[in-house]
């Protein structure tokens, strides 16, 4: 299936900042990141809750997207993910709602069971249940939101009585809402049956593990939609990857070299207790990275090439999500996302097709063109002659 004519761009930011350095200046950056999306003319940010584990600080994406919203005025806003079994189904329609009200409609529902080990042993929740307890809490959401007559419902970890929102969603019938798919099937299985988008993390969590089979994962969502009578959109695929650019591929390499091996040694290895990328150095492993596909670090044309090699694998696909990751200084972050709006996002939607076409039309008319030009000036000095005489 062929992409979409205009894809969607954006990022998934858990976000990931490093041990150790000042956690209220990331979050400022952070912010600061979205603000530069939203004027870079990106369409979606999509932003984790995650409670554990020191590198992905933000704890209530609904927080952070209240204040993105408040200073920025295009980009669309969504939660990556609310993880459904840390809250009871209630309060994540009531603040979603609230949130698709306050921004007129730039949030977006994000959901998924929970990625980080910690976050459910600290909350007392068995990670064998998680993924039923987000099919039963999912679906209890889009209940709440689009249902009008009060629910009563009882549940081994929840209870409703009489429920009904205050609000209904600003956005008709409900905001835009996407299941995260990161290593099982149970994702994607579930966005077809609620008829739901996709948000799959591209590289599994477990980087060690072999690249997900994109095309089988969407067979999984097409065959779960079919089962439960809904439908879902490649359109509304969206895929994440780690990307940086530069001007060069080398100069690229020389930016995030060290912060990419200290993402992926720190954090999976170290604290995840993933099993190692290469036997080396950490600086060596940003190359080993770029050869598998697990993450575009080059020039913009890189960047084009990696997306098509993604629409080989997926079969056609309707957003890239750029994983952010602080792994270059602030400058070269900022500056790789500017690199993306300006040669990547016109690639793949159609905005310079026009110019470019204009750009042909006129160089094979330049003979044309110019000694038309020519005899105008001809005309223009023989015309000044005859009054001046």
């Amino acid at each position: 299936m062929p992409l979409p004519e205009r894809m969607k761009f954006g990022i998934f930011m858990g976000p990931f900042h490093r041990v150790g350095e000042n956690p209220t200046l990331a979050l400022d950056r952070d912010l600061e990141l979205v603000q530069w999306l939203d004027h870079l003319g990106f369409d979606e940010a999509w932003i984790g809750e995650h409670h554990s584990a020191g590198w992905e600080t933000i704890s209530s994406p609904e927080i952070f997207i209240a204040v993105a919203a408040d200073r920025t005025k295009h980009i669309k806003l969504g939660t990556g993910v609310i993880s459904i079994p840390y809250h009871h189904p209630f309060n994540v329609a009531n603040r979603m709602v609230q949130l698709d009200h306050m921004t007129h409609g730039r949030v977006m529902l994000g959901v998924g069971p929970g990625a980080l080990p910690g976050d459910a042993y600290m909350l007392g929740i068995d990670p064998t249940i998680q993924r039923r307890q987000m099919d039963e809490g999912f679906g209890m959401v889009l209940r709440l939101m689009t249902e009008t007559e009060p629910i009563t419902y009882e549940s081994d970890w929840f209870t409703l009585r009489e429920a009904m929102l205050q609000l209904r969603p600003f956005t008709k019938p409900h905001m835009p809402i996407a299941v995260a798919s990161v290593q099982s099937p149970s994702g994607v299985a579930l966005a077809g049956k609620y008829g739901a988008a996709v948000l799959t993390i591209t590289v599994p969590r477990d980087p060690g593990a072999p690249d997900s089979d994109l095309r089988a994962l969407w067979d999984i969502a097409e065959t779960s939609a079919a089962e439960h009578g809904q439908t879902v959109n490649r359109d509304d695929w969206r895929l994440v990857l780690p990307v940086h650019l530069a001007e060069s591929k080398k100069e690229a390499m020389k930016q995030a070299r060290l912060g990419a091996g200290r993402y992926q040694r720190e954090y999976f290895e170290h604290t995840m207790g993933r099993a190692a990328i290469i036997d080396g150095p950490l600086e060596d492993i940003i190359e080993e990275m770029d050869a598998r596909g697990a993450w575009i670090i080059g020039t913009p044309d890189d960047c084009i090439e990696g997306i098509k090699k993604l629409e080989e694998r997926s079969g056609g696909f309707g957003g890239f999500m750029v994983q952010a990751i602080d792994w270059a200084k602030r400058e070269d972050v900022l500056h790789s996302y500017e690199l993306m709006a300006r040669y990547v996002m016109p690639a793949f939607q159609g905005s310079v097709a026009s110019t470019a076409g204009s750009n042909k039309w006129a160089y094979e008319r330049r003979e044309t063109l110019q000694a038309g030009r020519a005899a105008a000036i001809d005309r223009a000095k023989s015309d000044y002659a005859s009054r001046a005489n």
